[in-house]
Parts: C-alpha cells; structure tokens; sequence
C-alpha cells in the first residue's frame, strides 16, 4: 500500500518567512497569503488600533507604484485580494488563476516588504476607519460582542477592540506607521502560505531570490490574561432586538482538546438540530438569531453563546439557555455525538475543496510546531466517546460565566435577575 503524501510542505528560507504549501494539482486557481505574527493584542494602549491600520495602509502603494496602479495590477488579476487583522494575526491573501501566481507574489511581497505609505493617503484613510468603527457601532452584534471581549479581559489588550480608539487613530502619523512595520513585519515573524495548482519547490525559490527585512531587536512578549471575568454585563442600547451573550473559559489554539470542543460547540449551538436553536428557535420561537461558537487564542479561548430577540422575550430566553447548560453534560447521547461526527466529518472535508479555505488553515501554522491535515482531524474526532465529551462539557460549563446583555435601559433590571435567580 503507498505511503499517504504528507498533506503540506514547508521550507524555512534562511534570512526570510517561513513558506508552506498544500498542493491541489486538479485546481485552475491558487490562493496565497502572508501572515504576520503581530495583532491587537500587541499594541500598547497609545497603540490601540495600529495593526489594522496599517494592514490598510499596506494597500496605499509600494514604492515601485502608487496606490492607483497597485490596485489596477490587483484588478487585473482577476481574482481576489483583500486582508484581515486579529488580536494576534496580520494577514494579507490573494487568490488568482493559477498561472498567474508569480505576479499575484510580486504584488503580495511588495505590499508587506516596501509599502509607500503617504502621507496624505493616510489622513484620508484614518476616514475611512472611523466610518468602519461607526458601522460596527451601527451593528449591535458586533457592538456587543466588542463590550463582552473587554469585560472578559479588562485591563488587558485582548479586551480592545481592534479596530482601536478615535484618540489614539488621531494622533498616529505616518512615522509611527512605519516605525511599526519595521518593529513587526520582520522576516521571522513571517508565514507565507500557498494551497492549490502550485509547486512547492518553484515557490520556495521565487521567495528566497527577494530581500527580506532582517529579524528585528525589537521583541515583542506577550502577557497571558490573568483572570477570566465572570458576572453579568448589562448595557443600555435603544434597539428594536436585544443582544446576549454568555461566555465560559474555553482552550487555546493548539490544545489536544479540539475535537471535544468542536463536538461540545457543535451539539450545544453548531447548527438546526442543535440544543439551542431547537429548544430557543424551533420549540418557543423566542429569537430568530442563537448559536455558539469557539475562539481560540494562542493563551487564552473563550466558549461563547449568543442570541438575537425581542427586550420583552429576553428574560425567557436566559430561562431556557440557563436550563439547557445546566443539563448540558449529563444529558449528551451516542445518538448526538454520532450526528455532528456526521456534520464535522462534511465540513471539514468539504473544505479541502476551498483554495481559499486551504490557504488561511495554513495560516494556523503559526499557532503550533506542526499541522495535522483535516483528515487527520478527523480521525481524532473519530475516536471521542461519549465519557470523554461528557467530562469535558462538565469541566467548562461548571464554571461560572459572563453574560452580556444590551437592551433597553427598562428591560435590562428584568433580564439581570432572571440571570442571577
């Protein structure tokens, strides 16, 4: 029988990123990125929104182009260029045809190793941040989630939004920008990642014949959380819906405990057959929006269920989330388990079908010393039983958890003692 292909490559190229591919040679497309180890959570307090600024600005030109051509060149590949900042990933991707991979490169490794940033793009982009703040204000998902994440870690830069503060983005010149990309955008802290109708070998040389920027002196130590809040967070919002979230200390990103905590979020909130969405949505119509879902830090994780409905409906809602979570662990089934082994099992190999998808699960090579494939994942998976899940629910959801609620101001006394009765 031959031996199973290794499901990635990886190269380090010496004085340069870390590069990995995941080959998929029946694709007509490849999608690339680049990840920069640096986030929110790196940022001093007078830092406050530097990342996600300047992983916009890295779109304002190089100094071989200006802003104008730099998106015509992206443009005219045809396919898709866009970029994403976390608390602790930069990541700037493209996906293209897969003959066009030598220039999409150019254009992604110009972009993170000799950006333009001008001035007066700057002061017009500093706009449009404050604009994508105001929306997120406008979004009272977003809005609570952001107030939720800096109760659970207040006075800690995980707690702050990443999109920072209007008085820090106001005093952030150019030079601040620039001095921070020399601080972070270092060779070593760099991860470029490949998937599709490309050749490891050919892209591990094209990377290696450019100049990276030397490692950095500059060493950035990240301070684990100290605590996990817990209690109830009310938050007076005049919207026609009320938001809640409730939270419990969760795993972090390369923890062994990933396939109890895919199957505990699936069954608890992970899609129509689930616990909540059946007892709060199908059963009572309380709230069109509920679920949960996992976030998964490199110290830290947070185990999360929300829900959308009514101020007047809320207090019932807490009554049935409190109810399901109390009975949660002891109640899980073969019959359960078995059905979102099912769904894990669709999801995650249909997801080997996703260039794009392939590309940003590379990405996760950051967050530990090796990548097991999906299908690996899945054999992990495959082997917890119901004891193992049950004793895990049971660890996390014994501990007590911060609830966030905004509703109107005379809604919020009803829902807080229906929470703490």
């Amino acid at each position: 029988m031959p031996a199973e292909q290794p499901f990635y490559q990886e190269t380090q190229i010496a004085n340069g990123p870390l590069v990995i591919t995941h080959a998929m040679p029946t694709a007509q497309s490849v999608a690339l990125g680049i990840f920069v180890d640096v986030g929110s959570r790196d940022e001093s307090d007078t830092q406050a929104g530097i990342t996600h600024a300047l992983e916009h600005m890295l779109f304002k030109g190089t100094k071989q182009m200006d802003v104008h051509r730099l998106a015509e060149k992206l443009d005219a590949l045809g396919g898709n260029a866009n970029a994403f900042t976390s608390r602790e990933r930069t990541c700037f991707h493209l996906h293209v045809l897969h003959e066009h991979w030598r220039e999409a490169l150019s254009l992604l490794t110009s972009m993170v190793r000799e950006p333009a940033l001008p001035e007066e793009e700057w002061q017009r982009e500093r706009g449009v941040i404050f604009s994508e703040m105001a929306m997120v204000e406008d979004t009272p998902e977003e809005w609570v989630m952001d107030q939720h994440v800096e109760a659970l870690f207040p006075d800690h830069a995980l707690g702050r939004p990443v999109l920072g503060r209007h008085d820090t983005l106001n005093r952030f010149s150019v030079h601040n920008l620039r001095t921070y990309l020399q601080q972070h955008y270092s060779a070593g802290r760099l991860l470029l990642s490949a998937a599709g109708h490309i050749d490891h070998n050919q892209l591990v040389e094209a990377v290696a014949a450019l100049d990276w920027q030397p490692d950095s002196a500059y060493n950035t130590i990240r301070q684990p959380p100290t605590g996990f809040t817990n209690g109830i967070q009310a938050l007076p919002r005049a919207d026609e819906q009320a938001q809640m979230i409730v939270s419990f200390d969760g795993i972090t990103a390369n923890s062994d405990e990933r396939p109890q905590a895919w199957l505990s979020n699936q069954i608890l909130g992970g899609g129509m057959s689930s616990r909540l969405f059946r007892e709060i949505r199908e059963k009572r119509g309380l709230a069109y929006s509920v679920g949960s879902h996992l976030s998964m830090l490199s110290d830290a994780g947070i185990w999360s269920m929300n829900c959308g409905m009514d101020p007047e409906r809320a207090a019932d809602c807490v009554t049935v989330i409190r109810d399901v979570l109390e009975h949660f662990s002891e109640s899980i089934s073969v019959e359960e388990i078995e059905r979102c082994k099912r769904q894990l099992e669709v999801q995650f190999r249909m997801g080997l079908d996703s260039v794009e998808g392939q590309m940003l699960y590379l990405g996760g090579r950051q967050d530990e010393a090796a990548l097991l494939s999906p299908l690996q994942w899945l054999g992990r998976i495959a082997e917890v039983d119901v004891a193992m899940l049950k004793d895990w629910c049971e660890i996390r959801l014994s501990q007590p958890g911060l609830w966030s609620i905004a509703a109107p101001e005379q809604a919020l006394d009803k829902i807080s003692d229906r929470i703490r009765a």
